[in-house]
């Protein structure tokens, strides 16, 4: 008899073939029903528009308006994509200029010490999948060398973006946050306003 960590690798990598479309339908219905995993979370629609945008800021760099929950990627001059987010919800915002320390596609999460003195029944760690609230992909956010524990991300929940909710984070649907990984270099400005 496969042991509890057997089955949940197996579980994982149904989940995950399912996600990026290697096994068939049938194959994902019957991975979900047999390992009592919800159904696999859509992708989310993308919320992205390109707009006019004036700026001193170079190409390739960040801004993101909290008040107006949006984060637009330089594209040129007078140019922008404008992307819907979720922004710190009270107590949690903050403001600066960071940088893009590093990227990951489909990341784990290690919920901060803080949060988990806040919510301790969060794990010490979700894996890498499907069902990780960071989503898609995580671009983290460093200022001065030093990991700010912020992250632009996306999420497993479509419905989670556009408002105040979040730790701190940025999160825009995996769809939104996909494209916006291809487009961002590691080093990149982001200003948050």
């Amino acid at each position: 008899m496969p042991s509890a960590s057997s089955k949940r690798r197996v579980t994982a990598r149904l989940a995950a073939a399912c996600l990026i479309g290697m096994a068939s339908m049938s194959a994902c219905d019957f991975a979900q029903a047999a390992s009592g995993l919800p159904p696999l979370p859509a992708m989310g629609p993308s919320l992205r528009k390109a707009v006019a945008f004036q700026t001193g800021e170079q190409p390739g760099t960040i801004i993101i308006r909290k008040n107006e929950k949006a984060l637009y990627l330089v594209t040129g001059q007078g140019q922008a994509l404008r992307y819907q987010i979720s922004v710190g919800r009270d107590g949690f915002g903050w403001t600066g200029t960071v940088k893009i320390a590093s990227k990951t596609e489909w990341p784990e999460w290690r919920p901060p010490k803080e949060m988990r003195a806040r919510q301790p029944e969060l794990p010490t760690m979700v894996p890498a999948g499907p069902y990780n609230p960071l989503g898609a992909r995580a671009l983290y956010l460093s200022r001065d060398g030093r990991d700010t524990l912020y992250r632009i991300h996306g999420t497993n929940d479509p419905k989670g973006v556009g408002f105040d909710g979040t730790s701190g984070c940025f999160r825009l649907t995996n769809t939104d946050v996909i494209d916006l990984f291809k487009r961002v270099a590691v080093g990149a400005k982001v200003v948050v306003e």
